[in-house]
C-alpha cells in the first residue's frame, strides 16, 4: 500500500462522526463547530529522524522552527489562525541537552511569531532516534474556511512562491555540495527553515477569492492531485510557469538532477496551493504584494480528472504528460510502486 492508499482504507474504516465534525480526513485540518461561528482547526503532524531531518547538518534551533512551521501551515491553508500547540518528543536516552534545549528554543520563537501557545504533550524514550510530533489548534470563522473541495473548471491554479527549493535544499545539503554559496542559499533555507503562508491563507479565506486551497507539502503533482480529487476535477500545468524552475537549473546540474521534476514533484516547498476564478488574477495579485509575496498562476482547473503537465517536447511538438501523485511518498518503493 503507498500512502495515499492507507489513507483511504483508514477513512474507510473510520466511519460516520459526531455532528459537529464539518471536514474529517481528507483535508489539511480537521474542522469541528466550535459555536455556531467558529470552528477549530486540528491538525498533526510528525518529523522522524533520517526521514525528514538529518543531525548532521540540519541546526536544531532550525528544525524547531521547521516543527512549528509546517504545522500551521495545515491551519493557514484552510483560512485559519494557530492558536494552541501540543508536543510530543521522542529522544534517546543520553540524548545531547543543549541539542535539545536549542531545539526548543527554535521551537518556541516559532510559537511565538505564529501567534499560537504551547500548552502540553508528551515526551518518551526513543530507541531509535529522534521523532517529535505536533499537534496544532487553530481557530477560523465557519464562513471562511477554505477546503480542497471547491475547485471549480475554469478557475485558475495559483501557487504562492518558487517550486522545488526544498527538494534542490535537501540534496546540496545531503551531498555537502556548496554550503557556503550565496547562490544556493535559498534552497537550504527552503529546506531547513520554511515559512508558513499563514498571513497569505487569512487573507485568501477573508476575501473569498480562494475556492480551493491546499498548502505544498508532497510537490506540486501530488498535492494539485489531492485538490482535484476533492473537488472532482482535473487540472492541467503549465510548465513555463513554473516558478523557480530556471533558477534551479545550476544546482540540479551540479547533482545530477531535473529542475523541472523538481519544481513539480519535490516536496516540504510548504507554499500554497490554490484555485480562484480566472477573471480575478489583478486582484489575486494585488492580494499577493500586500503580504509580501509573488504569487504565480501555473495551470488550469478543467472538467474530469487527473493533472497533465504542458510542455513543449524535444521536436517542438507540446506534450501532455500525467503527472498526478509523482510526488513524496512515505511508502513507495524504490522503483515507484
Amino acid at each position: 500500500m503507498n500512502e495515499r492508499q492507507i489513507i483511504e482504507h483508514i477513512t474507510a474504516l473510520a466511519g460516520p462522526a459526531d455532528g459537529r465534525l464539518l471536514q474529517g480526513i481528507g483535508d489539511d485540518c480537521a474542522v469541528v463547530d466550535k459555536d455556531g461561528r467558529r470552528v477549530w482547526l486540528l491538525t498533526m503532524d510528525t518529523l522522524i529522524e533520517g526521514v525528514h531531518f538529518d543531525c548532521a547538518f540540519h541546526p536544531p534551533e532550525q528544525l524547531g522552527r521547521k516543527a512549528v512551521a509546517v504545522n500551521v501551515s495545515d491551519v493557514g491553508a484552510m483560512g485559519g489562525r494557530p492558536v494552541f500547540v501540543l508536543l510530543s518528543v521522542g529522544m534517546p536516552r543520553g540524548f545531547d541537552e543543549s541539542w535539545f534545549s536549542a531545539f526548543a528554543q527554535g521551537l518556541t520563537a516559532a510559537c511565538r511569531e505564529y501567534g499560537c501557545f504551547l500548552i502540553g504533550g508528551d515526551t518518551v524514550a526513543s530507541p531509535q532516534g529522534l521523532n517529535f510530533s505536533l499537534t496544532v489548534i487553530g481557530e477560523a470563522e465557519a464562513s471562511q474556511v477554505v477546503y480542497r473541495s471547491g475547485a471549480r473548471p475554469g478557475d485558475t491554479v495559483w501557487v504562492s512562491g518558487p517550486l522545488g527549493y526544498a527538494a534542490a535544499g535537501l540534496e546540496l545539503l545531503r551531498r555537502g555540495l556548496a554550503p557556503d554559496a550565496a547562490a544556493f542559499a535559498s534552497f537550504r533555507e527552503k529546506h531547513l527553515n520554511p515559512t508558513a503562508r499563514v498571513e497569505l491563507g487569512c487573507q485568501l479565506a477573508e476575501s473569498g477569492l480562494a475556492h480551493a486551497m491546499m498548502d505544498l507539502s508532497d510537490g506540486l503533482a501530488t498535492d494539485l492531485a489531492h485538490l482535484c480529487k476533492q473537488s472532482g476535477v482535473g487540472a492541467r500545468l503549465r510548465a513555463r510557469d513554473l516558478p523557480g524552475v530556471a533558477a534551479l537549473a545550476e544546482a540540479a546540474r551540479l547533482v545530477g538532477a531535473d529542475a523541472e521534476s523538481w519544481a513539480i514533484g519535490g516536496g516540504e516547498d510548504y507554499e500554497l496551493l490554490f484555485t480562484a476564478d480566472a477573471d480575478a488574477h489583478d486582484q489575486v495579485q494585488d492580494l499577493g504584494r500586500r503580504c509580501g509575496l509573488s504569487l504565480s498562476p501555473v495551470g488550469t482547473v478543467v472538467a474530469g480528472e487527473g493533472v497533465t503537465l504542458i510542455r513543449p517536447g524535444a521536436d517542438g511538438v507540446i506534450e501532455e504528460i500525467e503527472v498526478a501523485y509523482q510526488g513524496f511518498d512515505h511508502f513507495r518503493s524504490r522503483a515507484g510502486g
